[in-house]
Formats: structure tokens, C-alpha cells, sequence
């Protein structure tokens, strides 16, 4: 999956986890590396969330809802993310009525853990590292095109 972007770009994905899930080219970086790290649910979930969010239709609401706990909420769901037993248990006893907000507590978990534990890890790893020098490079060969 190719990556693309500008230094400046790059090297502001450090500030914060959102600068990263904001920008598409960050967004693809971080995926990659949560990849190698076999978590990227955490992202996957955070995204479909976000997505779920902005459903207007009520028969949408119910099908998205479904899609998501069935995906990554129920015991032994094929990307299960890990958050705490109340809020796991709170979204099971509500899915069957889920309203826009129905996942919120548990994206915040997974916002969470993303933000406090991969996030920094994401800054140290060689997918970021690489992404920042080779617009680095780039930049400096845009200002000294002899090179």
C-alpha cells in the first residue's frame, strides 16, 4: 500500500493519534504498523465506529450495529478487540435496540489504548522512522536538485 505525503505532514503525526487517523497517508502508515503488531482491530473497530456514527437510516443503524458487534465485540469474534467485561456486557444487553451511541464507551477504550500504548510504539518503529526520512529526501532534493 503505497504512502504518501509531505514532510511537514509526517513529521506533524507526532503531535497526536488524531493528527494520524485524520490523514489518509498517516492512517495507511499506522495500519501498517498495528498490522505487524496483530492488532489492528483496534483500528478497524475505531474506524467502523466512526462510520456508524454518521448512519441516518434506523434499518442501517441496526445492520451496522450488528456488522460491528458481530465483528469485533461478541466472545470469540474474528477481530475482537479487548476492552473491559462492563462495557462488553453493556453493549450485548443493548444490541438488540443500538442507538448511535451504543458503542462509544468501548471506542473510547480502543481510542485509548491506540493513543497510550501504540501510538508511541508507531513514533519508534521503522514504518514511521522511514515515512519521515524519505520525505526528508525528498524535501532536500526539491532544494537542491544538483544532488
Amino acid at each position: 500500500m503505497p504512502v504518501k505525503s509531505n514532510a511537514g505532514e509526517t513529521m506533524a503525526w507526532s503531535e497526536s493519534v488524531d493528527t494520524v487517523l485524520a490523514n489518509k497517508e498517516g492512517l495507511a502508515a499506522f495500519r501498517i504498523f498495528l498490522k505487524s503488531e496483530f492488532s489492528e482491530e483496534n483500528v478497524e473497530f475505531w474506524l467502523a465506529c466512526e462510520d456508524f456514527k454518521k448512519t441516518k437510516s434506523s434499518t442501517k443503524i441496526a445492520s451496522k450495529a450488528q456488522k460491528i458487534y458481530s465483528d469485533f465485540i461478541q466472545a470469540d469474534a474474528p477481530k475482537e478487540i479487548n476492552i473491559d467485561f462492563h462495557t462488553k456486557n453493556d453493549i450485548s444487553e443493548n444490541i438488540s435496540e443500538p442507538t448511535l451511541s451504543c458503542f462509544d464507551a468501548a471506542q473510547r477504550s480502543i481510542y485509548s489504548l491506540m493513543a497510550k500504548d501504540s501510538f508511541p510504539r508507531f513514533l519508534r518503529s521503522e514504518v514511521y522512522k522511514e515515512l519521515v526520512k524519505k520525505h526528508q529526501d525528498r524535501n532536500q532534493k526539491r532544494w537542491l536538485p544538483f544532488l
